[in-house]
């Protein structure tokens, strides 16, 4: 499925009235209670969905909608972002697309990719991390979410930030994040990459695009 990348920035936006908060962390049953986040590309359609599910199971609406946006939000901000890699020169989108450990290869290297906010709890500033790369890419190994995701191998990292704080907001900017993925690609040297050897032992490449605001 090819997206249209402008009006899944539209959809997206919409989503950033509201604030953006998790009130449990992610887990299996709501999981599979929200799964028709995968097929609902338009806040409408999800609005209506959520409504359908808190009146059949009686969940509290509030964190009900919360979860379900949150997960929506985050879904198909990445799809975008794969979507922009594999439409560049040299990138190649993996065979079988429920692979949780690679979305594409870059110049023949499998990568997973991941867009996270700029974390609070990483306790050093963003110019500190900006110049100290290999220090935020292990703490976002380590900290990562235990869900279906969860692994140690190459993976490339979209870190955004916001000047305002709102940095979750920048999931939405997909031409902004475009134009970085665009820029990364366009110099990218295997060099480049920072090299790890986590609990497994097996080497694992990684690095971090920039995208600010």
């Amino acid at each position: 499925m090819t997206l249209i990348l402008e009006n899944i920035e539209n959809e997206l936006k919409r989503r950033h009235q509201y604030s953006y908060k998790w009130y449990r962390k992610q887990n299996d049953a709501w999981d599979n209670y929200t799964n028709f986040i995968y097929q609902t590309s338009s806040w409408d359609t999800l609005i209506r969905k959520i409504a359908i599910v808190v009146e059949m199971h009686d969940f509290d609406k509030q964190q009900f909608f919360q979860y379900a946006a949150n997960r929506w939000y985050n879904f198909w901000s990445a799809q975008a972002v794969e979507q922009i890699f594999t439409e560049i020169d040299g990138i190649e989108p993996v065979a079988e697309t429920k692979d949780s450990e690679k979305d594409f290869y870059l110049f023949g290297i499998p990568f997973d990719h991941k867009t996270s906010v700029f974390p609070k709890q990483f306790n050093k500033t963003f110019a500190y991390a900006q110049t100290h790369k290999s220090d935020l890419i292990e703490w976002l190994y380590k900290n990562q979410s235990t869900q279906k995701r969860h692994h140690f191998k190459n993976r490339l990292f979209i870190v955004v930030y916001a000047e305002n704080g709102e940095h979750w907001k920048l999931k939405a900017e997909i031409s902004l994040l475009k134009k970085s993925i665009q820029k990364y690609a366009a110099s990218f040297r295997r060099e480049q990459l920072h090299s790890f050897t986590f609990a497994d032992g097996q080497q694992t490449l990684s690095d971090i695009i920039w995208v600010s605001k």
